[in-house]
């Protein structure tokens, strides 16, 4: 059953299971756990999310979206459990997916985790990418585990976990990123603008377990595209 507490906003971190290919178990796991003092996260399934978090063992506190891809069983299931639900119709002008961080954000958290949106259709996996740079969602601490890979958004600083070696690209998306600094990456930018359409900023890489990505304006999605490998 869901937790009232959580689902009213008075937690910091939040955790949106979208559909599609989950990240390595160990990952979600890590990400469950690592509350500490600031107790379990507040859970939001963006529809099929649902399935994955049952099967996961994860207590959801809300459900979003229009239900057309969430199984009949998971959906009774959340029911029984006291589940909430914000349902919308299939025709709609946002994904199930952001609708379900819209949904987080109104709750009060300052960090929020997509988990899934991997594999299945290109459009699908482009689109959950970049409304994590929506201007909606500017003042929370946002990043994505997708498949083996983190999605870290950069609007003004960010540090990156990894090992030495690990691949690293960093993309503007919404206009120029301005003013973009690193330390920790074999590639370093002392203030460089990086233009959407460039590739300048692929195929980085991290020089010790982390690194530290700021920009003076813009928003940039750090990819680290192995991120979530099985050691």
């Amino acid at each position: 059953m869901s937790d009232p507490a959580r689902a009213s906003g008075h937690t910091s971190r939040a955790i949106v299971l979208a559909g599609g290919e989950l990240p390595p178990t160990d990952a979600i796991r890590d990400l469950v756990a690592g509350g500490g003092a600031a107790g379990p996260p507040l859970v939001v399934a963006a529809d099929s999310g649902l399935d994955h978090a049952l099967a996961l063992g994860l207590a959801v506190d809300v459900v979003v979206g229009d239900l057309d891809s969430a199984s009949a069983a998971a959906i009774a299931a959340a029911r029984a459990d006291g589940v909430a639900f914000e349902t919308h119709p299939v025709d709609k002008d946002a994904t199930d997916l952001e609708l379900a961080l819209l949904a987080a954000r109104d709750r009060g958290p300052t960090r929020i985790t997509v988990v899934g949106g991997g594999g299945g259709r290109h459009d699908h996996l482009l689109a959950n990418a970049l409304v994590l740079a929506a201007a909606d969602l500017a003042d929370l601490d946002l990043d994505a585990l997708v498949g083996t890979a983190r999605i870290t958004v950069v609007r003004a600083r960010a540090t990156l976990h990894g090992h030495p070696g690990d691949l690293c690209s960093l993309l503007p998306v919404g206009g120029v990123a301005h003013g973009v600094r690193t330390h920790g990456l074999r590639f370093r930018l002392h203030g460089e603008d990086l233009l959407p359409g460039s590739t300048r900023g692929v195929s980085n890489e991290l020089i010790g377990a982390e690194a530290t990505v700021t920009v003076d304006a813009g928003v940039i999605l750090a990819v680290q595209p192995h991120a979530l490998r099985e050691d």
